[in-house]
């Protein structure tokens, strides 16, 4: 197994960033690295709740893919099990910081050879997607 882990403060209550997950429309806005869009045809956002959904990457490409909310704890963790190709469990934290709410990211892929020959994709990606996440935070009112 092989992990990624990136963490970014966010000035927003840990109410306000869990909202961006829990609310389907803003997850869809902002989920996955730059210039991709998303369309789901399935968010349960509940504890063993299926996610599948397409994202739309600016390569003109379509990336069919399919998850579960392992474990929801509000509004403080949620692990996503990503079942499609490429497997990997995603543990979001969100935790009261001075700032605000420090998000950690932590990627764990299954296969490590899988992780390391994505990596110079994932790493940025996923700073990319807690851009986007920063972004739909404070574009909310009151957060």
């Amino acid at each position: 197994m092989r992990t990624f882990s990136t963490s970014r403060e966010i000035p927003a209550t840990v109410e306000q960033v869990f909202a961006a997950f829990s609310h389907p429309e803003r997850l869809s806005r902002w989920w996955g690295p730059a210039g991709f869009t998303n369309a789901f045809n399935v968010c349960e956002f509940k504890n063993g709740g299926r996610w599948s959904y397409i994202m739309y990457g600016p390569d003109g490409r379509n990336y069919p893919n399919e998850s579960v909310f392992a474990e929801i704890e509000s509004p403080g963790k949620i692990v996503i099990q990503h079942v499609s190709e490429p497997k990997y469990r995603l543990t979001v934290a969100l935790a009261p910081s001075a700032a605000g709410t420090l998000v950690s990211w932590a990627q764990a892929f299954e296969n490590s050879r899988v992780a390391s020959r994505l990596e110079r994709v994932v790493v940025p990606a996923n700073e990319q997607n807690l851009d986007r996440l920063t972004v739909e935070v404070l574009r909310q009112p009151g957060g």
